[in-house]
């Protein structure tokens, strides 16, 4: 039988002057419970917190509203009202009488439409002011005037100019998402370090190279976070502009909702409208996440 050879062993068998032999050791992976340990632990941390706070919200909310003269419904009473909402939400009768996926999926239509509008608009515009000192003179002051405009003041502008709810509507969350946008893509080119400058210059890169490769990387973190602000008030700008316009859309629904007197179906509707508003807003944060490796505010 083969015996393994002790040190004494190998080191007679190495010439003279030999280096000793380097072993590679593998580091140790942790056994994988310890790691789904880790991760369990992780999102309890993040998951638990809110679920308590909305917990301890909901039975207050319960124990408020049960008693008697109480203007608004209980969550129990809520569910009861709204259970065919709940668990039909594709349903279509025709017309205006449809499901809540259906207002959602309109409105997130629009909302999509109108907001791509103002993220192409808003980033060209944002370095045209970042980039040129007389675009910032000429146009910063026009910006900050129409930026302050309510969205709903713009609705009746649009309704007369186009004279149909669909693009009043897209129009109305254009013009109300874009000015984040164009700021924060101004600032961000404003701030981009003079160092990256010069090392174009040295390297002799095009307007178009200078523009790809180093503005707008550079300017990423701050172009995100214009773009999730705007995101957010497309969201409110489309709920508010639906309630005027009509048609199937999640707005529309409650305003229908107040004027049949069914506030339950409000509350759920508004339950919807702040978790699509969420998700909507996770999807920038990390969209932008991915484009600029971690260095978007999240």
């Amino acid at each position: 039988m083969n015996m393994p050879a002790t040190k004494i062993e190998l080191e007679t068998a190495m010439p003279a002057g030999a280096a000793a032999p380097v072993v590679a050791m593998t580091p140790k992976r942790p056994p994988r419970t310890e790691a789904y340990a880790r991760m369990a632990r992780e999102s309890a941390v993040r998951v638990i917190p809110p679920l308590v706070v909305i917990a301890l919200l909901t039975l207050v909310w319960e124990l408020v509203c049960r008693r008697a003269g109480s203007a608004l419904p209980p969550p129990s009473k809520v569910f009861t009202d709204t259970r065919e909402l709940i668990l039909d939400p594709f349903f279509d009768h025709g017309g205006i009488d449809k499901g809540l996926f259906w207002h959602l999926s309109a409105s997130l239509q629009r909302v999509a439409f109108g907001y791509s509008l103002s993220a192409i608009a808003g980033i060209a515009l944002g370095v045209l002011v970042g980039q040129s000192v007389w675009a910032m003179r000429g146009l910063d002051p026009l910006f900050q005037v129409l930026r302050t405009i309510p969205p709903l003041a713009w609705l009746p502008l649009s309704l007369a100019a186009f004279r149909d709810g669909q693009p009043s509507a897209i129009f109305v969350i254009f013009i109300t998402s874009i000015w984040p946008i164009i700021i924060n893509t101004a600032v961000g080119i404003r701030n981009i370090p003079q160092d990256y400058r010069n090392v174009a210059a040295v390297v002799q890169l095009n307007p178009l190279e200078f523009f790809a490769k180093i503005m707008i990387p550079a300017a990423a973190p701050y172009i995100f976070t214009g773009l999730r602000i705007g995101i957010g008030l497309s969201w409110l700008a489309i709920v508010a502009a639906e309630m005027l316009i009509g048609g199937v859309g999640i707005g529309f629904f409650i305003w229908d909702a107040w004027n049949s007197s069914h506030i339950s179906e409000i509350i759920l509707a508004l339950f919807y409208v702040g978790i699509v508003g969420f998700v909507l807003d996770r999807l920038i944060a990390g969209l932008g996440k991915i484009v600029t490796r971690g260095t978007a505010q999240n």
